[in-house]
């Protein structure tokens, strides 16, 4: 039994093993084999490139790949999808392509749907060319934005959120990708999302309440075409521990009810 972790944008592959592991090693034991890939200028990978190179599918090409170079028996399946923001749109991209023999996926927190640069992502775009033209020292200015002081009306935290990705390591150098990555599509339509199910992939959702960046409502839409359960977890509001556990448990509870296919 193997599982790919897929991180989201400006994280690394620390963040799904960090919140996801438990739960999937709980649940299924020592022998769960975890792979955690770190994305095109993410972490610890030396690429950039251009801005094609950060198309959804050319990602999840690239996940792929990275991970069947660690474990080529990945191949044979079956796998496990685990993928937060980003990486649950990678991960879907991975499912709906066939590009791995998937049998289950969970999605946490989506933020990407059928339209580039939706509203709740523009402000990745404003930071990335805050960081191409001034660098990290241009966050007071994205401070001062309409997209920092909306996203901190609604969530505090998700706006402190915002602002680490003015920490993140070579944040000017890979801009490119928070101006890039929000431009995609995760799905064409409603009617896509119902060839994870017809796939015979079973999947679950979580989604979290106040969360401007990755809407409760995206993740009921998800999970309605997926014909996912969906998982709702606490605001950040209540505390990242808070958050991060009802996560884990849900994960925990839906993985016991679905293990997997040998």
């Amino acid at each position: 039994m193997t599982a790919l972790l897929l991180h989201g944008l400006g994280a690394d592959r620390r963040q799904p093993l960090e919140l996801l592991a438990p739960p999937l090693l709980g649940v299924e034991g020592p022998e769960q084999r975890l792979l955690a890939t770190d994305a095109r200028a993410h972490g610890d990978s030396t690429r950039i490139g251009e801005p094609g190179d950060f198309a959804l599918d050319r990602l999840a090409e690239e996940a792929v790949a990275d991970a069947l170079a660690l474990d080529p028996g990945l191949a044979e399946g079956p796998v496990t999808l685990l993928g937060i923001s980003m990486g649950a749109a990678l991960a879907l991209r991975i499912a709906l392509r066939g590009l791995l023999p998937v049998d289950r996926a969970v999605f946490v927190r989506p933020s990407f749907d059928d339209t580039p640069y939706p509203e709740h992502l523009r402000p990745f775009p404003v930071i990335g060319q805050l960081l191409h033209d001034r660098g990290p020292a241009a966050v007071e200015d994205f401070r001062e934005s309409w997209h920092y002081r909306s996203v901190q009306h609604r969530s505090p935290a998700g706006a402190r959120a915002l602002l680490s990705q003015f920490g993140s390591p070579r944040a000017a150098e890979r801009a490119v990708r928070l101006v890039e990555v929000p431009r995609n599509r995760a799905f064409s339509g409603d009617a896509e999302l119902a060839g994870v199910p017809e796939a015979g992939i079973r999947s679950l959702v979580v989604a979290a309440e106040r969360d401007p960046v990755h809407p409760l409502e995206l993740g009921e839409r998800w999970a309605a075409g997926l014909r996912a359960e969906l998982v709702v977890a606490p605001p950040r509001e209540d505390g990242i521990p808070a958050l991060s556990a009802r996560i884990r448990e849900g994960v925990a509870r839906w993985l016991e009810a679905n293990p997997p296919r040998r």
